[in-house]
């Protein structure tokens, strides 16, 4: 019998159905390769059930929300920290928070969200800086600061307010002495009062937002950050989510990204705002931002043995049918970029990963700037066990 340790057991089909369900039911498609990792994590709360089995612990998800909590907390990544990327903060300090207040200042009224808030660390040193920028103000002002995650264990320690020593690391001692008192425990601190009322948190899956049973009240935001999350999930959802945190923001509103997860479609409904040291994106002041059909659903996962490429958001098909083998000197791709990365994903798709890279590199020649074709150079060159060059290229994607 299959243990809850060790090697994944892919050939088994309910850890098969359990990983799909798991994906459609987070959006972590950031576990899509990664079986092993999601076994380990897995296999926890098996061993805690006293499951040896995938399908035992399927069943159980099958009857008991609560274990679908504790499997959610499990595999969530909640390492984070106070003032986490100081050219945001110093952002949000200077430019964006300041134009908030300024626009709201007849109602002063402000509504912020911190989407996978993890511990409470970004929630909490948004309040502070809210606290500095109002100073006296700040009683004649309403402020609604939300902090939300889909793993209530780490809301839970994000309402305590008790963090050790890691999670302030970037905060100097006169910081720490302005902000916290010590804690409960030897080499902890407590959020001072005064900082920690600002904050509330609440539990919230973001696929909400996509399959439409998100509250009502999700909306009217002045400030929305979403750092860190997106890089879980599936590109199409990414896209979807991102069209839905736009909508739940007022005319005017900011919207903060992780640094690697800013993409130039967004700039279909979002204005792109080039900031000291990050870029930033806000909802015009005037019109709708459209709605977008929903997200596919994700295919059955696919076992380790086949490559499957994760793909970057769709083009159109080209018109004429593909070879599946192509010379040793491809045939002239067309500049157009759509179609140039039509034919790649084509001949990857069809398993014929030389041809494709082929076809990549001479599209690379003629457009060396795109990023959908160095993020695709990047899958293909992973494929083909070149680890260095497949760094290389997805460095290349994420400075573009």
């Amino acid at each position: 019998m299959q243990t809850s340790r060790g090697t994944a057991p892919t050939d088994d089909p309910a850890f098969a159905a359990l990983k799909s369900r798991l994906v459609a039911r987070t959006g972590h498609h950031y576990y899509a390769d990664k079986d092993d990792l999601l076994w380990e994590r897995v296999g926890r709360r098996m061993r805690a059930r006293g499951l040896l089995a995938p399908a035992g612990y399927l069943q159980l998800l099958e009857e008991s929300e609560a274990e679908w909590a504790a499997l959610e907390a499990e595999i969530t990544i909640g390492e984070t920290f106070f003032f986490r990327y100081a050219e945001q903060f110093a952002a949000l300090r200077g430019t964006i928070l300041p134009e908030r207040i300024a626009a709201r200042g007849s109602e002063r009224r402000l509504r912020i969200w911190s989407a996978g808030c993890s511990t409470g660390p970004e929630t909490y040193s948004v309040g502070i800086v809210l606290h500095e920028l109002l100073g006296e103000r700040l009683p004649e002002w309403r402020i609604g600061l939300t902090g939300t995650d889909i793993n209530r264990d780490v809301l839970a320690v994000a309402r305590r307010a008790v963090y050790g020593a890691w999670a302030l690391r970037t905060l100097g001692a006169e910081e720490r002495g302005r902000y916290f008192r010590p804690g409960p425990r030897e080499g902890t601190f407590a959020l001072l009062p005064e900082y920690r009322g600002l904050a509330r948190f609440e539990p919230q899956n973001l696929m909400s937002l996509v399959d439409g049973t998100a509250s009502l009240a999700i909306t009217d935001y002045d400030l929305i950050l979403c750092r860190n999350v997106l890089i879980y999930f599936h590109p199409d959802v990414v896209q979807a989510l991102v069209r839905a945190l736009a909508q739940r923001l007022r005319p005017g509103g900011w919207l903060l990204l992780g640094h690697a997860e800013p993409n130039p479609a967004f700039a279909e409904f979002l204005e792109a705002v080039s900031l000291p040291g990050t870029a930033a994106y806000r909802r015009p002041t005037e019109g709708e931002v459209p709605d977008l059909p929903p997200p596919p659903a994700f295919p059955d996962p696919v076992p380790d043995a086949a490559w499957a490429p994760l793909l970057p958001p769709a083009v159109p098909a080209p018109e004429a049918p593909l070879p599946r083998r192509v010379a040793a000197k491809p045939a002239p791709i067309p500049a157009a970029a759509p179609g140039a990365l039509a034919t790649v994903r084509a001949l990857a798709d069809a398993g014929d990963l030389e041809a494709s890279w082929q076809a990549c590199r001479t599209a690379l020649g003629r457009d060396p700037t795109d990023p959908r074709l160095r993020y695709y150079e990047g899958l293909l060159a992973r494929a083909r066990a070149r680890p260095d060059e497949a760094e290389r290229a997805f460095r290349g994607a994420l400075y573009l």
